[in-house]
């Protein structure tokens, strides 16, 4: 059975799973902001980040600069307990909001 994640745990493994190669911290900030239609504080992202890599769900490595000048920077991936879990989570999502669109459209 896959890690129960909480709902920023679940943004933060969307958006990793959505930027592929790109998952630096400032872009899965950027990626939840966008999809979560939300404002997002760095520093939650980054504890996160650390949380899930601590349970197992991510990994991470650091990556050098593309140009002169900037710093290296960490990128994450999904660690296959990683992927299980929100494969978990979208498809309980998916079978809870099956035929709702019509129920949330009457308000």
């Amino acid at each position: 059975m896959a890690a129960y994640l909480g709902e920023f745990e679940q943004l933060v493994l969307l958006a990793i799973l959505r930027l592929g190669p790109k998952a630096s911290g400032g872009a899965i900030r950027a990626a939840i902001e966008e999809g979560g239609r939300r404002t997002v504080w760095i520093g939650a992202v980054h504890t996160t980040l650390d949380r899930l890599e601590t349970k197992g769900l991510l990994r991470s490595r650091l990556v050098a600069p593309s140009v002169p000048g900037e710093r290296r920077r960490k990128v994450y991936a999904l660690a296959p307990e990683g992927r299980a879990a929100i494969t978990q989570a979208y498809e309980t999502w998916a079978r809870m909001t099956r035929g709702l669109k019509p129920k949330l459209a009457d308000q």
